[in-house]
């Protein structure tokens, strides 16, 4: 298939590129590159650089680039800043997805797997989290993803655009080629292994009296290479509605550390700071539906070897892609 791929310079669309192309399909990536990096196009890709806000633009790549399906990946992800600034990722990630879809309906494309979040579900009463889990976002990132995933059911009905959101929890990981480069960097692993590089002194845990087995945050991490695979099997099997993709299972922010000493050999020194607003004890996806209906099964399912992924891509690029 002929595959558009917004936010294909990014983390996770990067990755999906390069499995994309491995499978045989043509892809099309357009990135704005505010957050991406045009080294983490797959060569074999053919880019555009232009920005989802500007809808003439986005209309004129999706028309030239006649594609079949699209994968909407391009958004901002980062929860404290959505706190912050509310208008850019209302801006970004929900008008810009509505310009997006206006511009696969004017070409006639009728299939888009979308890049969603677990943050949809803001402080679960239970875990493991299942699809019909009451969707109540705590942040403006998660409204705005659970907003666009409406907007996307409404085209669905009215339209007949097929959607797949696919929920993740915390992709972690790296591929030979690609990995994550962020700035900043919020997300643990790669802040723990920076650590381990000398980049920095120490790593913070934010709080340590959570109703947890050792008092820290647990977490679902999923590897990059499985959430590329499962956005692949959500293209091929033409498949609708929403989709948690998770390993089942959590580790604590201490358990994190503990495997990156290990995969590192580096002392990883911590340091005990307050708990971070809004912060539940437990994240933990139950990945039964896509199970069944995609037959997505994640491969690297121990926390150990999704660490050793991310170290050998740091260890190969100490400064990201610069």
């Amino acid at each position: 298939m002929k595959v558009f791929v917004t936010g294909g310079a990014g983390y996770i669309g990067s990755i999906t590129v390069e499995r994309l192309l491995d499978a045989g399909h043509q892809v099309v990536v357009f990135d704005n590159l505010e957050r991406g990096h045009r080294e983490a196009v797959d060569e074999r890709a053919r880019f555009i650089q232009g920005d989802l806000r500007f809808p003439d633009g986005v209309a004129k790549a999706v028309r030239a680039a006649k594609p079949e399906a699209v994968m909407h990946f391009a958004a901002y992800a980062l929860v404290g800043e959505s706190m912050e600034r509310p208008e850019l990722y209302f801006g970004n990630n929900l008008y810009g997805g509505l310009n997006l879809l206006e511009a696969m309906r004017a070409a006639g494309v009728r299939k888009l797997v979308f890049s969603s979040t677990c943050a949809t579900y803001g402080f679960p009463a239970r875990v493991p989290i299942t699809e019909d889990t009451p969707q109540q976002p705590v942040n403006p990132y998660g409204e705005s993803k659970l907003l666009f995933e409406r907007v996307c059911s409404w085209y669905e009905k009215i339209y007949g655009i097929e959607t797949a959101f696919l929920r993740y929890f915390n992709a972690a990981g790296a591929t030979e080629k690609y990995g994550e480069d962020h700035e900043p960097e919020t997300h643990l692993i790669p802040n723990v292994l920076r650590v381990a590089l000398g980049r920095s002194r120490k790593i913070r845990v934010f709080g340590h009296d959570y109703n947890t087995p050792d008092g820290t945050c647990i977490r679902d991490y999923v590897h990059i290479s499985d959430l590329a695979e499962a956005h692949i099997l959500a293209l091929e099997n033409r498949c609708t509605g929403a989709f948690n993709l998770g390993n089942g299972r959590g580790w604590s922010v201490r358990e994190v550390i503990a495997a990156a000493r290990a995969v590192t050999g580096r002392a990883i020194p911590e340091e005990q700071a307050p708990r971070r607003a809004g912060d539940p004890d437990r994240l933990i996806a139950s990945a039964d539906r896509a199970s069944k209906e995609l037959g997505w099964i994640p491969k690297v399912n121990d926390i150990q070897a999704i660490v050793e992924s991310a170290w050998k891509w740091h260890r190969a690029h100490p400064n990201g892609y610069a």
